[in-house]
């Protein structure tokens, strides 16, 4: 384990799947019977946010724990993807309201913030490639002849 080979955008990644899971559990809508949370509303978005949340999480633990950089790129390979398709799913929870809900609250705002932050967060990361950790190749020059 190397605490130096985590990034800026593992770190993003892992504050934005925190803000899913923070989400999850404060109320989300209010309606005539009370507050709602994602539990009381779950469903595909919810699935959603969740599998980009392990795939964050995942990410986070294979970039600290690998040796090689495989297992690692291809995390952010599918924690980009899901990313983008929990940022749709949290886009829907926020202009959507379940049946019989009068506000939104919290819940879906934090979600949306989270699912962002995990999107961008797999970009950066895919974006860095950190050369600046390593010397540059300096080949030795060859006398011309």
């Amino acid at each position: 384990m190397s605490p130096r080979k985590v990034r800026a955008g593992e770190l993003l990644v892992l504050a934005g799947a925190a803000c899913v899971i923070v989400s999850l559990f404060v109320p989300s809508y209010e309606s005539p019977a009370g507050t709602l949370d994602a539990w009381d509303t779950f469903g595909p978005g919810v699935a959603l946010l969740l599998a980009a949340t392990a795939s964050a999480i995942g990410l986070f633990v294979a970039t600290l724990t690998e040796r090689s950089t495989a297992v690692p790129v291809a995390s952010i390979v599918w924690t980009s993807l899901l990313g983008l398709i929990a940022t749709i799913a949290a886009i829907v929870r926020v202009l959507e309201r379940p049946d019989h809900a009068t506000s939104r609250c919290a819940g879906p705002w934090l979600a949306l913030a989270g699912a962002l932050a995990i999107l961008l967060g797999a970009w950066l990361a895919i974006r860095d490639e950190r050369g600046s950790l390593y010397p540059p190749a300096m080949p030795p020059t060859r006398p011309l002849r």
